[in-house]
């Protein structure tokens, strides 16, 4: 059990999940709580991130940083989503291990499941047939995480748990045009066309300043500023989105994601997922040397064959609730008080047609959503318009 006086070390604190889960931690009373900016500590560099476990010795580690992208970054940086990932991963994964960590919570997302999984999805559906292509590279990374997380869990006793969340949104969101995801670049596509035809250029230019696109900020030409904003669907009055606006989708609001993952990180272990009341973890005794016991791993799952196999270990988080990209688009025209039209460009791909977690091992671990997606919206748009000031 974790301490208000334990060290928590918050991979990723000031992205969207990460600074959520700080937020929430710290209303909780937990102040012992560490960050690194990206800039202060690269999880890519190993020799680097075991240098940060050495010097700071964390008791828990949340591991909330990833990089990140919507379809497009994810068909463009192949290579990128697969590498970075995995380097973030196993890095701060095993010297988690290596410097005795006694709590570690994994975020990946819901891609890992396969394209035609059976819906609603439910943990166990992982792995049972091929994975959506244009996502694949950033699925793959994030399945070996919980399979490292579980790998861990049975081979030496450590208390890792993984959890799957659904698209999520919320105060610092990514709204860069290139790389963001649906909503937000939803969201701003529809609010810079507003500004277009409000002829609102004093608007436009904080926008640009705050958030360029393609290097293009607000002291550009009206003409250069117009050219590059079409090529995300953005004009006068109008927002060009793409694919058919078909796919379901199920939206949590990130700070709801926070909530579940402190709830998780304080009430849930190993042995409450996997259902054995006798399975322990095990905190390994330094040798006389100092050197951490790699072999004896007491409790573990595979010295237990009347186990059997044990699989699927992760933590689906979301509302169980889902709506159209189209209807989406209609609650993002309202939020924003947008009068003009939205067209949706059938010729670009839609992705995966319907991604709605089942959430019932969730709630047997006592946590419900508590933010409908009528009111997020509503709210994501007003932390947008509150960051240009």
């Amino acid at each position: 059990m974790l301490s208000k006086d334990s060290k928590i070390y918050v991979a990723g604190h000031r992205g969207l999940v990460g600074s959520a889960i700080w937020n929430n931690l710290k209303s909780r009373g937990y102040h012992n709580l560490i960050g690194r900016s990206h800039q202060e500590l690269d999880l890519t560099d190993q020799v680097a991130v075991r240098r940060f476990f050495d010097e700071e010795r964390p008791d828990a580690v949340v591991l909330a940083a990833a990089f990140v992208g919507g379809i497009m970054a994810n068909s463009l940086y192949r290579a990128d989503f697969i590498m970075m990932n995995m380097k973030i991963q196993c890095n701060v994964i095993s010297e988690s291990y290596a410097h005795g960590v006694k709590k570690l919570l994994f975020l990946g997302s819901t891609c890992i499941y396969p394209k035609n999984a059976p819906q609603p999805m439910k943990e166990d559906c992982l792995l049972t047939s091929p994975l959506e292509y244009t996502n694949e590279e950033y699925a793959i990374a994030k399945i070996a995480g919980l399979k490292m997380c579980e790998s861990y869990n049975l081979q030496y006793g450590t208390n890792y748990i993984a959890v799957m969340p659904t698209n999520l949104y919320g105060p610092n969101d990514n709204f860069h045009l290139e790389n963001s995801h649906v909503m937000p670049a939803m969201m701003r596509k529809v609010y810079l066309a507003k500004l277009i035809h409000d002829g609102a250029w004093d608007k436009i230019t904080i926008d640009l300043n705050k958030r360029p696109v393609e290097g293009v900020n607000g002291s550009a030409s009206r003409d250069t500023v117009i050219t590059v904003l079409r090529k995300y669907g953005i004009d006068n009055n109008q927002v060009t989105l793409w694919g058919t606006g078909s796919p379901l989708r199920e939206f949590l609001w990130s700070e709801d994601m926070a909530d579940a993952s402190v709830h998780i990180l304080l009430n849930v272990n190993f042995s409450d997922i996997i259902g054995i009341e006798k399975y322990s973890s095990v905190h390994y005794g330094a040798s006389t040397d100092g050197a951490v016991d790699r072999n004896h791993s007491a409790g573990r799952g595979g010295a237990i064959p009347a186990l059997g196999e044990i699989r699927n270990c992760h933590i689906n988080v979301g509302t169980g609730k889902e709506l159209t990209i189209r209807e989406l688009s209609e609650l993002v025209v309202k939020a924003v008080g947008f009068q003009g039209t939205v067209n949706f460009d059938a010729t670009k791909p839609d992705g995966t047609m319907r991604k709605l977690i089942d959430v019932s091992k969730l709630h047997s671990l006592g946590w419900t959503h508590k933010v409908e997606i009528e009111d997020g919206v509503r709210k994501l748009f007003e932390w947008y318009q509150d960051s240009l000031v």
